[in-house]
């Protein structure tokens, strides 16, 4: 019988509350963490790295990926900075290597990472999950943020209830809305005011998604070769949620851009952080066909499920419940490692991790990062462990 996936859990550096020892009490053995006191573009040294790594190697795990060195927005626009951050985003690869942290997972998101409108959604059972309302990001593009030629993107019909969600909703929850959205960029804690908001999004003007398809396909040119040169595996992202918001390009959504990311720079380097909850937002997307066909670029999984509401709209669900199979989907996962164990391949501990759990019982005691609770995560790495043993007895024994 060939391994297990590698469990892992992310952290978020020593002022997690959910601590490296309490990490170790899940069963997990391996961290996903950054360096996230670092400005996005500057390099990161070997003594930071070492610093990092010689502090989750004392509580007894090790540090299996990078989640993420972010890329710098002068990389995505093509400003006259790119080849600057580019340069400096290879010499934080070659430190990495130097230090055995060979898996580097990042995105091609414009300004935002992930984006949720509410981070606090009860469920019936009163455990808070993480959802994004479409109605409620229209009425926040539309009449908050007044963003120009709007309009044009959405329906008459989008736009009657986006401005009936508005008018509904109470002064604190169109500032929870706000909050939310306006939470920052990748790299920082800062909460951008809507001038602010509206300068970064004023970069993008000029930039539409075969724009940001080309800026993505020089980056990886720039940055694969010395990756692979290293043995440093990267592993993109797909886009959360997997469709454009806010007048913004996405080009990491679907089967046939995880393609055009696999074909623009062919090599063992080049693959794919694998997630379950960012392409299983949309209907469209077939995970587990997914897998079977690019399963060999897979060097990394973010598994959690999520409930389609309808019109682009969804929330966090139970990581085995859902509008996705996970069954199926963790099936191909398995037989991936099956095919890897038979082409003689070394990497068939293919890194997992619970994404996104819900905050549950005790979690609520604790100001930890949406999406990133203790026992929501721990319920859903436990899933998740139960469900790969079982269908490796039942396929082979």
């Amino acid at each position: 019988m060939f391994s297990n996936l590698k469990q892992t859990f992310r952290w978020f550096g020593p002022t997690d509350p959910v601590t490296l020892m309490g990490i170790r009490q899940t069963g997990a053995t391996g961290i996903v963490t950054s360096l996230y006191h670092i400005p996005v573009g500057e390099v990161w040294s070997l003594a930071e790295i070492k610093v990092r790594k010689q502090m989750i190697e004392d509580a007894g795990l090790d540090w299996t990926v990078v989640e993420s060195v972010n890329i710098h927005e002068s990389i995505k626009t093509a400003s006259v900075e790119r080849d600057r951050y580019i340069a400096n985003y290879v010499t934080t690869l070659q430190n990495l290597a130097a230090e055995g942290i060979t898996t580097v997972c990042y995105n091609f998101m414009p300004v935002l990472d992930w984006t949720r409108t509410d981070l606090d959604y009860r469920l019936p059972n009163q455990a808070s999950a993480l959802r994004f309302d479409a109605v409620a990001l229209a009425a926040f593009d539309l009449y908050i943020l007044e963003r120009e030629g709007a309009a044009a993107d959405y329906t008459p019909e989008q736009q009657a209830s986006a401005k009936s969600f508005l008018e509904n909703a109470t002064d604190d929850k169109k500032a929870q809305l706000i909050h939310n959205l306006m939470a920052g960029l990748p790299g920082t804690n800062k909460t951008l005011t809507i001038p602010e908001f509206k300068q970064h999004l004023q970069q993008y003007a000029n930039t539409d998604a075969a724009a940001l398809k080309a800026n993505l396909a020089y980056f990886l040119q720039g940055i694969i070769p010395v990756a692979e040169a290293a043995g440093v595996k990267m592993c993109i992202h797909p886009d959360d949620p997997p469709f454009p918001i806010l007048g913004l390009p996405r080009v990491v959504s679907t089967e046939q851009d995880l393609l055009d990311v696999i074909n623009v720079c062919p090599s063992p380097s080049n693959g794919i952080t694998f997630c379950t909850g960012s392409l299983g937002a949309r209907a469209d997307n077939d995970l587990a066909g997914i897998i079977s066909r690019l399963g060999s670029h897979i060097h990394f999984l973010h598994l959690r499920n999520v409930r389609r509401e309808g019109n682009g709209s969804f929330y966090e669900d139970e990581h085995l419940n859902g509008s996705s199979d996970m069954y199926t989907a963790m099936k191909q996962i398995i037989l991936e490692q099956a095919r890897r164990t038979e082409s003689g391949r070394n990497d068939i501990a293919i890194p997992m991790r619970p994404d996104h759990g819900h905050k549950l019982l005790d979690d609520f005691n604790h100001s930890t990062y949406h999406g990133y609770s203790a026992i929501g995560r721990l319920k859903g790495l436990a899933e998740l462990r139960g469900l790969e043993m079982g269908i490796k007895k039942t396929l082979f024994g």
